[in-house]
């Protein structure tokens, strides 16, 4: 991606899994921002990952499972998660929150 801003519109949006959306928003060579759309009641099962994840949840509410610990994380909240440490979401309440990865998750990039 080149230096600059990019609009929310001009991000592709994918449905990971039902009721779960994502749009990369920026990347660079080692860092990813990711918006995601979570619905109540949908599920981002447990899973892994190298990346290491750490976001911010601006609306909503998820159950979030990290290294199998569950904790309830509401707006304003924060997580971290190492890569390799397996974590997965529960959606308590419709829910908006950014993600961002490093390195960059490839797979996830809508060039």
């Amino acid at each position: 991606m080149e230096p600059g801003v990019r609009a929310n519109s001009a991000a592709k949006a994918v449905e990971m899994v039902p009721g779960v959306v994502r749009r990369s928003i920026a990347w660079g060579e080692r860092a990813h921002v990711v918006e995601l759309h979570l619905k109540k009641g949908s599920n981002v099962p447990l899973h892994s990952h190298h990346h290491e994840q750490c976001g911010y949840l601006v609306s909503g509410r998820f159950a979030f499972t990290i290294g199998g610990k569950t904790e309830e994380v509401g707006p304003g909240g924060g997580w971290f998660i190492p890569g390799g440490v397996e974590h997965g979401v529960d959606v308590l309440e419709d829910s908006v929150a950014i993600d961002v990865f490093s390195p960059v998750r490839e797979e996830y990039l809508d060039r």
